[in-house]
């Protein structure tokens, strides 16, 4: 499994000053989406996230979004490596994803840029 790059999680209160900021910061404009009651924008490295609380709680937990070249390898590869796939493959916005408890503890997301078949 490749790992093509890795997106920051930061869960914010006021999304829109937070995505002028990034903007800014990144150089670029922010794609938008909604997912399960939170606001999301991506900005370049940055996944920016609003939302209620019980929401981010569980957001929070993920450390870090890695970018692969296929979520279907990520699986198997995660799986037969001892980690714990706790959702997905799903499909998201900008392809796929799935969350991934390693042995260690820590809950990373892996996502491609495939549309889900």
């Amino acid at each position: 499994m490749e790992i093509l790059g890795t997106t920051l999680r930061i869960c914010v209160e006021d999304l829109e000053s937070s995505v002028a900021f990034y903007e800014r910061l990144a150089g670029g404009k922010a794609m938008r989406f909604e997912r399960g009651g939170v606001s999301v924008a991506a900005v370049g490295c940055f996944l920016l996230m609003s939302g209620p609380a019980k929401e981010l709680d569980v957001l929070r937990k993920i450390s870090a979004t890695i970018a692969v070249q296929d979520v279907d390898e990520a699986d198997a590869v995660l799986k037969s490596s001892g980690a714990q796939i706790i959702a997905g493959p799903l499909p998201t916005p900008a392809g796929r994803s799935l969350m991934a408890l390693h042995p260690d503890g820590s809950v990373f997301e892996y996502v491609d840029r495939r549309p889900a078949t």
